[in-house]
């Protein structure tokens, strides 16, 4: 059977017909998965285990359909994502991944990374982030009111927004991974192939004799990377 990647699909309310993407996804193809991961943003935002709204809720009944049906589940969380906890993911059927993970595909380790961490040459963002991962922040980010979550949510996507229009306008490349950083981690984890998404550039890199395989967005089509015995395939990028 085939294992699954997907990543970046940015479900919220506001995008319908990617939720629509998804459930056909999870009625068709990944029916046919012996496990699915999932690396972060898989949500545009969420503010809590406690806040579920109407594409969680979706979201939900199709990935328990799926673990009932015997195929494994796994969510490494992304920079949108990051507060998903463990309420959620359990009812779902999802098991939660620490960044990174190393599995294991066709014999050969394989190592999983959302991606964001290793665009080191933006350094605004990696104060961010830094930030936002921080465990003492996100436990008073948690306990503010929901309204006041949302509030803070609404301004930070907006910034980020504006971060990524600049940065694309002056043709910046610090958006994208930096090399030393994913070559780095060739070498301490030991592996010959590297999976990851959140730069929306699905592509396969050679690294030597190395791979780094990048995985698309869903914003105007489904996309998700599959493994079938020896072989990966991108599809619809």
């Amino acid at each position: 059977m085939s294992t699954y990647f997907i990543s970046d699909l940015h479900l919220c309310d506001q995008q319908p017909l990617t939720t629509k993407r998804f459930i056909t996804f999870c009625q068709t193809e990944a029916r046919q998965a012996r496990a699915l991961y999932i690396l972060g943003d898989f949500f545009e935002y969420w503010l809590g285990d406690d806040v579920i709204d109407k594409t969680a809720q979706i979201v939900q009944k199709e990935l328990t359909q799926l673990h009932q049906a015997g195929i494994k589940l796994y969510f490494m969380a992304g920079n949108r994502d990051f507060l998903l906890g463990p309420e959620y993911a359990e009812s779902c059927g999802m098991n939660l991944l620490s960044e990174p993970a190393t599995i294991e595909l066709g014999g050969e380790r394989v190592l999983l990374v959302h991606g964001d961490a290793e665009c080191t040459d933006d350094k605004a963002y990696q104060e961010t982030r830094s930030l936002f991962r921080n465990p003492e922040w996100q436990q008073q980010f948690l306990a503010m009111p929901i309204p006041q979550r949302i509030e803070f949510a609404q301004k930070a996507r907006q910034q980020s927004k504006q971060h990524t229009q600049q940065a694309n306008a002056n043709k910046d490349e610090i958006m994208d991974v930096n090399l030393k950083a994913v070559d780095d981690l060739f070498i301490k984890y030991q592996v010959k192939t590297i999976i990851h998404g959140h730069t929306h550039r699905p592509a396969i890199h050679q690294h030597g004799e190395c791979k780094r395989i990048v995985l698309g967005d869903w914003h105007h089509q489904t996309s998700y990377l599959k493994f079938v015995e020896t072989q990966f395939q991108l599809v619809g990028n």
